[in-house]
């Protein structure tokens, strides 16, 4: 089994990555963008035998605990099968 974990600033955040590629696309033409917000993916492999509960369970003890910084980060995933 397979999921992605994705990591990215709180909203409350300011995000200057993200600012300098919106910027970036507006200079290149890209006037419907609106925001762009830069995160991190990850994808973790986990063992046949675990079930889906069990590995989304994992999935977010290692989202909260190692992958992410809960005072400005937060996270999402979804399970691929």
């Amino acid at each position: 089994m397979i999921a992605r974990v994705y990591v990215n600033f709180k909203k409350t955040i300011l995000d200057p990555q993200g600012r300098t590629i919106k910027k970036t696309l507006e200079s290149l033409g890209y006037k419907d963008v609106l925001d762009v917000r830069q995160g991190k993916v990850f994808t973790l492999k986990f063992k046949d035998s675990l079930s889906r509960e069990q590995v989304e369970e994992i999935i977010k003890k290692i989202g909260r605990d190692v992958l992410s910084n809960p005072v400005i980060e937060e996270f999402d995933y979804e399970v691929v099968e």
